[in-house]
């Protein structure tokens, strides 16, 4: 090997004391995990961008066998962290954890340059952990699209001086709620029929944002299923955005935040309603492990996460409540981290399936990633685009009317699949909670 660097070194020395070796080993590199890693496949079977290559590549490093060096951070980065080699892997190893360990370990060796160190800053620190400021940001959204400017900007042709798929993301942008709407809901809501359980609802802060009428719906949903709810005062971003790019410090106070929070609340389950808040949510036991004022609470935090689809499901909520939606071809996109990590799969799917008026067509590979992963999308793109291609060939196949999913980021990466294929006018795509509540209020 050739001799590392002084940054080298020490990342290695990182990796030597932060990773779970025992983890590390349990890979027996047998290969189950490589037909469900979507950058294996779309890199045309490179080993090096699979999870048993990434996880050869950490303990490589662990060892000092070889330098923590650009190409070992390049695979590491490329990885959607879609965690669908867990559930295929004989050995149960959890890859998501050494995946976030070890970008981890780079980001806090990284010498970023100005001007990503002031975005990172800004986006970590100063907009996500701060709900007010979300709020401000989608208010200012919302003025540019009510206001004319948006109209006025794509008549100019200025979001041409873009690339491609961030002028179509600009396109596909839901109409965001006015500052009133997003300050003014109460906090707590009683159930429309017999009680048949006390929840409290993780609103998040896009989805409270940006997509605040979807967790209205939530709570509809909610309400007609028997439950009473409290939206807790003081709770935040799940702090996954955090977790998955290199800042785990940031995301364990928003977890400890959330953890105050919702023990004041004593409710029976913690709802969610968004895939990849919920996969983090549930695994703040694990990220806070070695807390010693926080360990045994966040076990118990964890013990309540529940997907919405699931409590509904449990709940008979589609046996109590007529579904009924005017005639159309449906089809679902599988929240990575809701199947993956929360093993949520078959509650969406008997839900959609007892819709009146839906034909429900199961999509191939709808269990695979769509490209969105977070940020992937923007700091990805040709890989997370060459994904989103594929698979819209998987939802064209389905000849549905509407492509369903379970996930903010998922939800946008299908409208933008959508308005790629010029398919704007034929297809739409929505979250379950708002197909559900159309279902439930047909009239």
């Amino acid at each position: 090997m050739t001799t590392m660097t002084a940054r080298e070194k020490a990342i290695q020395e990182s990796f030597s004391l932060r990773m779970d070796e025992a983890e590390l080993l349990n890979c027996m590199q047998c290969g189950f995990c490589l037909p469900s890693c979507p950058t294996y496949l779309e890199t045309g079977f490179d080993e090096s961008q699979s999870p048993r290559g990434r996880i050869a590549l950490m303990k490589a490093v662990h060892d000092g066998l070889i330098a923590p060096d650009d190409d070992v951070e390049r695979s590491l980065n490329l990885c959607l962290g879609c965690r669908a080699c867990e559930p295929v892997c004989p050995a149960g190893v959890k890859y998501g954890y050494l995946l976030e360990e070890a970008r981890d370990i780079f980001n806090n060796h990284n010498e970023h340059s100005a001007p990503v160190k002031a975005v990172r800053k800004t986006v970590f620190e100063g907009l996500f952990p701060h709900q007010n400021r979300m709020e401000h940001a989608v208010t200012l959204l919302g003025i540019y699209q009510r206001s004319g400017l948006q109209n006025a900007t794509r008549k100019l042709g200025f979001m041409k001086l873009f690339p491609e798929s961030m002028q179509a993301m600009e396109r596909i942008l839901p109409a965001v709620p006015k500052k009133s709407e997003m300050k003014n809901r109460s906090s707590s809501f009683t159930a429309l029929t017999e009680k048949t359980a006390t929840v409290a609802f993780f609103s998040g802060c896009l989805m409270d944002t940006m997509f605040l009428n979807t967790n209205n719906a939530t709570i509809k949903l909610l309400q007609k299923a028997g439950c009473d709810i409290v939206i807790p005062e003081g709770q935040n971003c799940c702090g996954a955005l955090h977790g998955h790019s290199g800042e785990k410090d940031g995301a364990k106070e928003l977890a400890k935040r959330n953890i105050d929070a919702f023990e004041k609340s004593d409710a029976d389950y913690i709802i969610t309603n968004a895939g990849g808040c919920g996969a983090f949510l549930i695994d703040y036991d694990h990220l806070l492990k070695d807390d010693p004022d926080y360990a045994e609470r966040a076990k118990a935090f964890t013990a309540k996460i529940k997907d919405i689809t699931q409590i509904l499901f449990e709940l008979d909520f589609h046996e109590r409540v007529k579904l009924k939606i005017e005639s159309q071809t449906i089809t679902y996109q599988d929240s990575c981290h809701l199947r993956n990590v929360m093993n949520t799969h078959i509650a969406p799917r008997v839900l959609m399936n007892a819709i009146e008026g839906a034909d429900f067509r199961e999509m191939e590979n709808a269990d695979s990633c769509c490209g969105s992963a977070g940020i992937y999308n923007i700091v990805e793109s040709d890989m997370s685009m060459q994904i989103l291609d594929h698979k819209m060939e998987k939802a064209k196949a389905t000849n549905a009317h509407t492509i369903v999913t379970a996930n903010p980021g998922c939800l946008l990466q299908m409208k933008l699949g959508i308005e790629r294929e010029g398919l704007s006018n034929k297809v739409r795509a929505v979250h379950i909670v708002d197909l559900l509540l159309e279902a439930a209020e047909h009239h």
